[in-house]
């Protein structure tokens, strides 16, 4: 049972680093990143909803005083989802995910700065080393090509994806249904989505190439987010949050790797080191808590 958990895991992982590949399908089109995140929400949406109507009803009941907790917290989502995008355009995709990976580490300083978490000296190396990291990956050490636009959307991933996961925490504390919460952040990021990505145009869009466009818009929402979050929650059942959370350090590396298989990314040394040092202190933080 653990072992399938851990492969679970493992799966929702790389799901989630396909994103990059559905990115480079969908922008020659004209696609734009919050045209991206539409799809990627508006999918994800329809699909939730059908589940849950089909499973369960009741989960869609919500306390009022909850609602504007659900509603930051899907925003959150989609100012992720959206800056993520954006990043991958503006610089590339290894770049893109390592950077939207220094979330946890945000999410320490907050809780050092106003949960009166105390810093220790794990935390402060940890600190260390992903401010060292990102300097790597972004390109102002290292001498390789350096987005700034690129590394302002990675880092706005970071602090909104951190943002996103501390009013979800918040949200299952209050002991509203983890299944609930992503819904409503699905219902959140798909409204916020069509309200935002001008969506006669992207009908125009899709009606050139009809066939092919569906079917990556379907994936975008099925295979870079429902089935990961399905596979994510599914192996929490056997495995301590802890250990998932480490396990998640499989989607930064699955997405670098599909970008230098794929799509043609150069993996230099200081990307790679760079890497390594914000992956780590990800990983030694989510093995401490």
């Amino acid at each position: 049972m653990k072992t399938r958990s851990l492969i679970f895991i493992a799966l929702a992982g790389v799901l989630w680093g396909t994103s990059g590949i559905f990115s480079y399908l969908l922008t020659p089109f004209g696609f734009t990143p919050v045209q991206m995140t539409a799809m990627r929400g508006g999918v994800s949406m329809v699909v939730m909803l059908i589940y849950i109507l089909i499973t369960n009803p009741k989960l869609l009941k919500v306390p009022k005083k909850e609602i504007l907790l659900l509603i930051g917290s899907g925003t959150s989502q989609f100012l992720a989802s959206y800056t993520y995008f954006a990043s991958m355009k503006a610089s590339s995709v290894s770049t893109a995910v390592i950077l939207m990976y220094t979330a946890p580490v945000f999410v320490l300083i907050y809780s050092v700065l106003f949960l009166g978490e105390k810093l220790n000296a794990v935390k402060t190396i940890t600190i260390f080393l992903m401010i060292v990291g990102c300097a790597l990956v972004s390109g102002i050490v290292g001498g390789i090509e350096f987005s700034l636009l690129g590394v302002l959307f990675g880092m706005a991933s970071g602090i909104t994806y951190s943002a996103y996961n501390i009013l979800t925490k918040i949200l299952t504390l209050h002991k509203v249904n983890a299944v609930t919460v992503t819904s409503y952040n699905f219902v959140i990021v798909g409204i916020i989505g069509i309200a935002v990505s001008n969506p006669l145009e992207m009908v125009s869009i899709t009606a050139q190439e009809p066939v092919s466009i569906v079917l990556l818009i379907i994936g975008i929402g099925v295979v870079t987010c429902v089935l990961p979050y399905l596979f994510y929650t599914l192996g929490l059942r056997d495995i301590p949050a802890g250990t998932a959370t480490a396990m998640g350090i499989i989607e930064p590396l699955s997405a670098t790797l599909f970008s230098v298989a794929f799509l043609g990314e150069s993996l230099t040394l200081p990307l790679v080191v760079g890497m390594i040092l914000i992956l780590s202190s990800v990983f030694v933080l989510a093995r401490q808590k």
